[in-house]
Parts: C-alpha cells; sequence; structure tokens
C-alpha cells in the first residue's frame, strides 16, 4: 500500500481509479445497459476551488503536535464515501468542512481533546477511515458548535497484546484493516472480518457501528468478535470485562457497539481470533427460477452447514456484475481445522434438489466474474457516478416469510420514484448474509441521472425506498449504521421509549452534547 496516495474526494486510491481500457469498457457496458445516457465524464476540481474559510477555533498549545488545519486534509474529512458524498465533491459542494483536524496517539491525549472541547462548545466526530456512507463522519451538527473537531483515530493503530490461550487480541481502535490483519499473520491469527470496506475502514468504525464483514453466516458481526470495549467519554472511561458470555443484566458492550461516538470515543477492544483458513472449497450455482434460488439459499441457511459465502444474485445483479443471464449463488466453505468437501458436497446437493445447476469448483464462470466486479465496485461507483450515472446501493434485513412481498415493494418504489425524478434505470438484488430466520438483501441502483442534478435524484430514490423497508417491516440498515441520513428512519425503527433511554444514557456519558451531534440520538436538550 506504501506509495500510493488516498483520494480526498472518492474512494481509495488515486493510482487505482477506474481508467483507460476498463472506462471504455466500463462505460460502453453502461450505454448498453442505458442507451441514451449522457456518459460524459466530469473532473473533480481543485481543493482551492471549494474556498474553505479559516478554522474558527484554535486548540490549547498542549494538543498543538496533533492539530491539522490544512485544507486538503480538512476536506478530505468533511465526507464519507456514499454516492452522495462524492457527487457534492465533484460538484465543487462540501458546505460542512471540519475546522481542525486532531490525531491522538495515547488515550491520554482522546481525554485532553475532549475536555477541551467539552468546555470551548466543540463538537467532536470520531473518524477511521472515513469510509461511512450515511453520513457518520461529515461534520453536519448545526450551528450551536463553536467549531468541530474531526477525531482521526488512525494513529492508534497497534495490536497491543495476544492471548493465545483465550484466542483473542488487544487491539487499538484505529488500525486499518489490512495492518490488523499484518499484525496477526505472523502468529497464524486473524479476525476473520472483511468487509468490502476492508483496505480503507478501522477497527473503531467497525465496532462503533456494528459492521458486518463478508462472510455470509456465522460470526460475520463485529459484535459476534467482540470480547470487550475500552471506551472515553466526556464524564470518564468505561472499560467492560473481557467475558466469553454472560447474563448478568444488560450488557455494556451492547451498548456501545452501533453507538456511532454518540456515547464515546472507542480507544480499544479485546476482539476473538481465529486461526487462519487452511482448508476452502466453493462453487457457483445457476438457477433458472430466481424464486427457487431464494428457497435454496433459505434451506441451506437453516440446514446447519454455516457456508462462508452464500451470495444469491438476482438475474439483473447477475447481468451487470457476473455476465450471467440467470441468478448465481455463489457458494463457498472454508476451515482452520479440517476439510470442507463434504459440507459443499451436502450444500450443492440441497441446491440441485431446488432446480440449481453446479459450475465448476474450481471456480470459473459467473462467480470469478462477479468476485471481480465486487473488488472494483467503489472505483467503478466513482467513475459512473463522474459521467452522471446514479449508482447506489441500500440494504436491509427481513425474515424469510416477508421477503418477497417485501422485494416487490422495494422494486415497486424504486421504479415509481425513479419515474417521478425522470431518471432511467434498473434495481438489482443480492443476499449478503443469510440467516436461519432471513436474509439480508443488497440492493442496487444503476440509473442514467441529470448532471448537477444526481444527487438530488437519488434522494428522491432513497426516501421512496427507506419508507418501503421500514413498512415492509424491515430494518433502515443490516450493517451501513444509522448515521445523519439513516436517522428519520431509524427513529421510526425503533421504540420511542429505548430512545429516551438513550438520551438519558448520552446526557450521563456526554453531558455538553459534543459527540458526533446527530448521529443514533441527540441530546438530551436542546441547545
Amino acid at each position: 500500500m506504501s506509495g500510493k496516495t488516498r483520494s480526498w474526494w472518492g474512494w481509495g486510491y488515486v493510482e487505482d481509479a477506474v481508467a483507460g481500457r476498463e472506462r471504455e469498457a466500463l462505460t460502453r457496458r453502461t450505454a448498453e445497459l442505458l442507451p441514451g445516457a449522457d456518459l460524459t465524464v466530469h473532473q473533480p476540481p481543485p481543493v482551492e476551488a471549494f474556498g474553505v474559510g479559516a478554522a474558527r477555533v484554535s486548540a490549547p498549545r498542549a494538543l498543538a503536535a496533533i492539530v491539522s488545519q490544512d485544507v486538503r486534509d480538512r476536506l478530505a474529512h468533511s465526507h464519507g464515501q456514499a454516492f452522495r458524498d462524492v457527487v457534492r465533491a465533484l460538484l465543487g459542494k462540501l458546505p460542512h468542512v471540519p475546522d481542525l483536524v486532531v490525531r491522538p496517539a495515547t488515550e491520554d491525549q482522546i481525554v485532553d481533546v475532549l475536555d477541551w472541547c467539552t468546555g470551548a462548545n466543540v463538537a467532536v466526530i470520531p473518524f477511521g477511515g472515513g469510509s461511512s456512507v450515511v453520513g457518520g463522519v461529515e461534520p453536519r451538527v448545526g450551528a450551536d458548535y463553536a467549531g468541530v473537531v474531526s477525531l482521526d483515530l488512525t494513529a492508534m493503530d497497534k495490536v497491543l497484546e495476544i492471548d493465545p490461550v483465550s484466542r483473542a487480541a488487544l487491539v487499538q481502535a484505529g488500525v486499518l484493516g489490512p495492518h490488523l490483519e499484518n499484525q496477526l499473520r505472523p502468529r497464524g491469527y486473524t479476525l476473520r472480518f472483511f468487509p468490502q470496506s476492508f483496505e480503507f475502514s478501522s477497527l473503531g468504525g467497525w465496532l462503533a457501528t456494528r459492521a458486518g464483514g463478508h462472510f455470509a453466516t456465522q460470526l460475520t458481526h463485529i459484535d459476534d468478535l467482540t470480547e470487550s470495549l475500552r471506551v472515553v467519554t466526556p464524564a470518564g472511561v468505561v472499560e467492560t470485562r473481557r467475558l466469553p458470555g454472560s447474563g448478568a443484566g444488560p450488557s455494556p458492550d451492547r451498548l456501545l457497539l452501533g453507538s456511532e461516538g454518540a456515547l464515546g470515543i472507542i480507544s480499544q477492544a479485546w476482539v476473538r481470533l481465529q486461526e487462519r483458513p487452511r482448508w476452502r472449497s466453493g462453487a457457483s450455482v445457476t438457477f433458472a427460477d430466481y424464486d427457487a434460488g431464494v428457497r435454496a439459499v433459505r434451506a441451506l441457511s437453516q440446514s446447519g452447514l454455516h457456508p462462508a459465502n452464500c451470495r444469491l444474485l438476482d438475474p439483473m445483479e447477475a447481468l451487470i456484475n457476473a455476465g450471467s443471464a440467470a441468478s448465481v449463488l455463489v457458494l463457498g466453505f472454508e476451515s482452520a481445522d479440517h476439510p470442507v468437501t463434504a459440507w459443499l458436497d451436502r450444500a450443492l446437493e440441497l441446491c440441485r434438489d431446488h432446480g440449481g445447476v453446479p459450475e465448476d469448483r474450481a471456480g470459473s464462470g459467473a462467480a470469478d466474474t462477479w468476485r471481480s466486479s465486487f473488488l472494483r465496485m467503489p472505483y467503478q461507483r466513482d467513475a459512473l457516478a463522474a459521467q452522471g450515472m446514479i449508482v447506489e446501493t441500500f440494504e436491509t434485513a427481513c425474515t424469510w416469510d416477508r421477503f418477497e412481498t417485501l422485494r416487490a415493494a422495494v422494486t415497486s418504489a424504486a421504479v415509481d420514484a425513479m419515474d417521478q425524478a425522470g431518471v432511467t434505470g434498473v434495481i438489482t438484488c443480492r443476499f449478503s448474509h443469510v440467516y436461519p430466520d432471513g436474509p439480508a438483501p443488497y440492493f442496487g441502483i444503476y440509473a442514467a441521472g441529470t448532471w448537477g442534478r444526481t444527487v438530488e435524484q437519488w434522494d428522491e430514490i432513497k426516501a421512496a425506498v427507506s419508507d418501503a423497508l421500514i413498512a415492509g417491516g424491515a430494518t433502515i440498515t443490516h450493517h451501513h449504521a444509522v448515521g445523519r441520513d439513516h436517522r428519520p428512519w431509524y427513529d421510526r425503527q425503533r421504540p420511542d421509549l429505548f430512545a429516551s433511554a438513550l438520551r438519558a444514557g448520552k446526557a450521563v456519558l456526554d453531558p455538553a452534547g459534543i459527540l458526533n451531534p446527530g448521529v443514533v440520538v441527540d441530546p438530551a436538550y436542546t441547545r
């Protein structure tokens, strides 16, 4: 990774952006899918064009060594990596920019920052890899604060201790995925947590957002891998006890996981490790009938086989990203303890029972094409966003009995919203994770937008499909967090009394209301 330059406006590294023949092929495929789309390429404006003003606040001299006022640095910390973030950067419209970027290297420095910000009425936005797609790191806090600090934790990136007996590690929260695995690998361990954002997201970010990893079943949420947390709040430090499980009242870990920096700053955590897999086996299965594929995946999720990968692509998703005209199931197993061929054999037998046709186990055809596309999706999204396309995703989870009705309602809402927004497009669906009682559908929108209006057009579509999710009894998000963008629907999903309890907890832990205002829960009072 060394020697590459992080993009300040879009995904990943500048050197890995879509260009040349890849861009030509992507443009050609898009034109075939949506004839008549204006695919003119637009370049991001220079940093100077944003007119970023001087910082409104000054940090105490004792913190000067860890404070940055660099304009590019501040712009890079002003947004996440959602479609609307990328397009606003391309349009030169990033209205919410932090006054300072602060990079603590120790927990004591986090304490000092929170003490200063509490006294000076400065909002604090925790920042790891900056991969939020729901406005979670955007300094959109209103005018009631004297300033905003982006608290970048990536200097705190060490594995501090490994317990080989309990198979756990104490890890600082700012470590990004690749650096964490590089520190665990020499000991033969892995966290086995690989979200699509793995390369550019942090342990603290995963914990704060209750993130989901790549694996489809078992130990897929970061909750499952969390043994204990240490969290710095304006009221003091909270450290939970290391336990494999407990029935002692409501779990403090459960309160802090998913709190998105609104209750405190996660400084370190004990996480459960696994030995690195030695055996892998996989295949892809095609289904001429999508509903039969859904039934096959439900059978797999309830079989106790626990596949590591179990992603069902609907025909449109398979056509766009896997080059197949049928539904495709990407199926895989792995283990550090034993060969997994028997597990795959039984899984394929279940698929055949539902009309599935297995492809070559060696990993060829549609599954391999989709895997390659999956790794390039964020870069290709940026390229298409710069060509006036609306390319964005949203995900949810529901029980199996509701899925068919929910998918129909979401599809209808998306089609109607695209029509109302004046855009032509398609909606896709795949399963990212599956459980015995329900799937996590991951929807995609590919639409020909109007350059200069694609953010507003997407917002109309997003509102419509979000309403459909809540009305259909699903969750507003399975693993992308609440942030600021999902708050209206999260407020409808959660019980009102629970919201009041959360506000009471925030009043105790963050009495001045400085921590990530606007995400998850508002302060118990109005400024």
